[in-house]
């Protein structure tokens, strides 16, 4: 009997990781952001999914915001802010003095987070309801947009980078986190749900008036990188 509600659980487990994938997974031409746009959205099942043990920017969050080198004093946007995984750890770096906006196209992610940094007492922390093709920042307003696991969300990324442009100073700094697409390598869910690889994210971004800075992808990451660009 124990045998069998052990296989019972292991087989739970797999219908669920299974499902997750298929939920986040999409078919060419479609709409990478329809989850998002669920009007029955669930905010806690999306915590569980965001900030859980198993993804890589959850895990290695400790090293991401490290090799980010946010200052005291920094205002910084992290676009595309889901849950609010990053923005304790962010306001931690830019101190009382400084300045988070963590911005996403989710209303009920926008209201989680604000809840949260009161809860929290993180002042220095704003959430802004942003668009497919805009932060919706005031220009010249951040010294660091830091874009994790969203840049491939951007289907409009030219609009959404030139958006980004103006919402930073001059000199200041564009990271962007996600996966890197290799055919015959990367896995299933990589190459169904990111469109294109690191090179060309790159073309994308370098087109758009920014200029390559560094790679700073934490190690230990086998199929994420982590990309420095300036804004001239």
């Amino acid at each position: 009997m124990r045998g069998i509600m052990d296989l019972s659980r292991q087989l739970s487990a797999v219908v669920l990781a299974a499902f997750s994938v298929a939920v986040l997974a999409q078919a060419p031409g479609a709409d990478i952001n329809a989850p998002y746009k669920d009007p029955g959205l669930v905010v806690e099942t999306w915590v569980e999914r965001l900030e859980g043990e198993g993804r890589g920017a959850f895990d290695f969050r400790h090293q991401i915001v490290a090799a980010l080198d946010v200052q005291p004093g920094q205002s910084v946007a992290d676009v595309g802010a889901g849950t609010g995984l990053f923005e304790p750890l962010l306001a931690a770096r830019v101190g009382t003095q400084g300045h988070v906006y963590a911005v996403d196209i989710v209303p009920k992610f926008i209201d989680y987070i604000r809840q949260q940094a009161g809860e929290r007492g993180l002042s220095q922390v704003t959430a802004v309801l942003g668009t497919e093709v805009s932060a919706e920042l005031a220009p010249a307003s951040v010294d660091m947009v830091f874009v994790c696991d969203a840049y491939h969300h951007f289907e409009d990324y030219d609009a959404m980078l030139q958006s980004i442009r103006q919402a930073l100073r001059p000199g200041g700094r564009l990271v962007v986190f996600d996966f890197d697409r290799v055919e015959g390598k990367s896995d299933t869910f990589i190459l169904e749900h990111i469109r294109a690889s690191k090179a060309q994210f790159t073309r994308e971004i370098e087109a758009n008036g920014f200029t390559f800075d560094k790679d700073i992808t934490p190690e230990g990451m086998p199929d994420n990188f982590m990309y420095s660009f300036l804004r001239p």
